[in-house]
């Protein structure tokens, strides 16, 4: 298989003879939300200049070809990053896993997991529960909707209403689809592209096959009998979150996986500062902010204080390192947010020190301006401590006892 190798946010240039035209041609009309091309001119050396945007991951073009994006930061902080947003690491599901060296190696290892513990349900047995069903019986079964009878009443059959003890709920349907898509996307070795296969015959009986996305695996309801559930939909949601749209070659559907990481960082500062903040705040995420019925936005991060309820911190991440310092833009949104929300606190939250950082206050405004920095590059625990340290040492916040 040719694998074509980029790192986001950076360019490379292929010769004509090394990128065909119909495969350039699969990248621009399916593909160019994730990756920029260029097609040969003097501006690109007439070759073809493809620029990998913020996703890592993999994209199939064909059987043959494949698209590896790979990520700028340490791979295995990439790893602890959805450890923390998918709440993996609750229940101890990566332990070795973050040592992988490559992303079809954590991609391999995680789907592993999901497809061993679906074998175990199984073994167990699948969650079933009550479903009211309706349908047309020549048999009286449950309640009989004599409405419909005497609106129908050359209907033979008999319109019952009943309760019917079945697997074919949510709960399964979502294993089964999660299923599909991972051995759909042919980044499976040959040994797990056997066992999905087997896990996916377990379930194709029992439940209907219909597709979902990562947001259905969140607040879902579970109890003693389906307890087990919550683990399978963490992970069933990692994968439904990054299956990009499909693409037909032939009569098989094939799944790109696409981790978007600006998403990503936002989201892992969410759940790791949910998880290390201290216990007199509390942290919402995507918050609406609605200016006079006109503009609609959301605020990436805000920090509360549980005691006066008030606001402490308007949080506004950015994934992607400005040239020198940040945009105007950047930094009238963050200081309209904190206005909004009536905070004295607006920190802009980069990757990488700025070469100019900020820290003023707004002119005008009691509104104190910062930039901080939650580093990839190094270990994230002591990066983040260090995150959190310089957040809760702002100037305007001495008087809170820590």
């Amino acid at each position: 298989m040719k694998i074509i190798e980029l790192i986001e946010h950076q360019s490379k240039l292929f010769k004509p003879e090394e990128l065909e035209e119909a495969i350039a041609d699969l990248i621009y009309h399916h593909y160019s939300k994730y990756i920029k091309i260029e097609y040969p001119s003097p501006k690109t050396q007439k070759q073809y200049k493809l620029t990998a945007k913020s996703y890592v991951g993999f994209i199939p073009l064909t059987p043959d070809i494949q698209i590896l994006l790979k990520p700028k930061v340490p791979i295995a902080n990439l790893f602890r990053m959805l450890e923390y947003t998918y709440n993996l690491k609750s229940f101890q599901l990566l332990e070795g896993s973050v040592h992988c060296e490559t992303l079809p190696e954590f991609y391999n290892r995680l789907a592993d997991i999901l497809t061993q513990k679906i074998l175990a349900q199984s073994r167990k047995g699948f969650y079933r529960t009550y479903l009211k069903n309706t349908e047309l019986l020549p048999y009286v079964r449950g309640k009989v909707d004599f409405k419909y009878q005497f609106k129908h009443p050359g209907t033979v059959k008999l319109n019952c209403e009943y309760n019917q003890y079945t697997a074919d709920i949510e709960d399964n349907q979502i294993l089964l689809w999660t299923l599909y898509i991972i051995g759909r996307s042919g980044l499976c070795s040959e040994q797990l592209s056997t066992t999905v296969r087997k896990a996916y015959h377990t379930l194709q009986g029992l439940a209907t096959q219909r597709p979902f996305k990562g947001d259905d695996c969140i607040n879902r309801s579970y109890n003693l009998l389906n307890q087990d559930y919550q683990i399978l939909h963490s992970l069933c949601r990692f994968f439904l979150d990054h299956c990009g749209v499909a693409h037909q070659v032939g009569n098989y559907q094939m799944f790109p996986f696409l981790v978007r990481t600006d998403i990503l960082y936002e989201r892992f500062i969410y759940a790791w500062l949910k998880f290390h903040l201290p216990a007199n705040f509390e942290i919402k995420a995507q918050e609406i902010f609605d200016f006079c019925k006109i503009i609609e936005s959301k605020i990436d991060l805000v920090i509360y204080d549980k005691n006066t309820k008030k606001v402490s911190f308007i949080l506004d991440t950015k994934y992607k390192i400005p040239d020198s310092k940040p945009s105007n833009s950047d930094i009238y949104q963050a200081i309209a947010y904190a206005t909004f929300k009536k905070s004295q606190n607006a920190i802009l939250v980069y990757p990488k020190p700025l070469n100019q950082s900020l820290n003023c206050l707004f002119p005008n405004s009691s509104i104190q301006l910062k930039s901080l920095t939650f580093s990839l590059e190094d270990d994230l625990e002591e990066c983040g401590q260090r995150f959190l340290k310089a957040l809760l040492n702002s100037d305007l916040n001495q008087h809170y006892n820590y």
